[in-house]
């Protein structure tokens, strides 16, 4: 059984339907990503995952529950975490306090403590940052919190929404290491990216968003040559 699984789901806003009919699913070890263009609805598919919209239509299933019509914090306690687009750190708390959030679900004080270890081991420049406040970091800093807070969770899924945006090519490439690397040590991510390329070249698998339908799917390597997806998403050329 795949440990996500979406089926028929549709989001509307209003009288604008933002997902129309998207299914999709997820093992356990994978790297899936959603690529497409602005307003192709892929955020949205995030945020009726993670419980932040609820859909007019369709099942969301993870590890064999219903997610639909739970609220965000209780499917972050069955383990999936959002990292938001846009990062949705808190400016005007530290690091530290930063990190410490994304373990409110749990009460094992020491086991928090070791997982915030850890976390300044996977991203240096946090350790070095630890007192400061959030909004005082760098963009490439804030993805690293904002992806170490999601992890403060101990998920099982990870949903990481648009990481790169924003940020200079260097820094884009240590996220997408770091992010090949977490998949290495077990985790399944669903990444949501604009850059194509980047997505398709960490993914295992991935599905092409386009007006609110998937538009196809297919292995990530097979997607990167195919002539369709370079024209529309990789400018042209792989």
């Amino acid at each position: 059984m795949a440990l996500l699984e979406v089926e028929n789901l549709d989001v509307r806003y209003g009288a604008v339907t933002a997902l129309r009919g998207v299914s999709l699913k997820i093992d356990k070890g994978e790297i899936v990503t959603l690529i497409g263009g602005n307003g192709a609805g892929k955020t949205t598919t995030l945020r009726a995952i993670s419980g932040l919209v609820r859909p007019s239509a369709g099942k969301i299933v993870f590890d064999g529950h219903s997610l639909v019509g739970k609220a965000a914090h209780e499917i972050v306690r069955l383990g999936l975490s959002h990292s938001p687009e846009g990062r949705g750190i808190f400016p005007n708390l530290s690091v530290r306090e930063n990190l410490e959030l994304g373990a409110y679900t749990r009460n094992d004080k020491a086991g928090i403590a070791t997982d915030i270890e850890a976390q300044l081991v996977r991203f240096p420049i946090l350790k070095q940052r630890f007192g400061q406040l959030a909004g005082t970091l760098s963009g490439g800093e804030q993805q690293m919190l904002a992806v170490g807070r999601a992890l403060l969770s101990r998920p099982r899924l990870l949903l990481l929404d648009e990481p790169s945006l924003g940020l200079a090519p260097q820094i884009v490439h240590q996220i997408f290491r770091i992010i090949a690397e977490l998949n290495k040590d077990g985790m399944t991510i669903l990444l949501v990216e604009q850059n194509a390329h980047m997505a398709l070249g960490v993914a295992h698998r991935g599905y092409v968003l386009e007006t609110g339908r998937i538009l196809m799917t297919d292995a990530a390597a097979t997607l990167l040559a195919s002539d369709e997806v370079k024209k529309a998403y990789l400018g042209g050329h792989a």
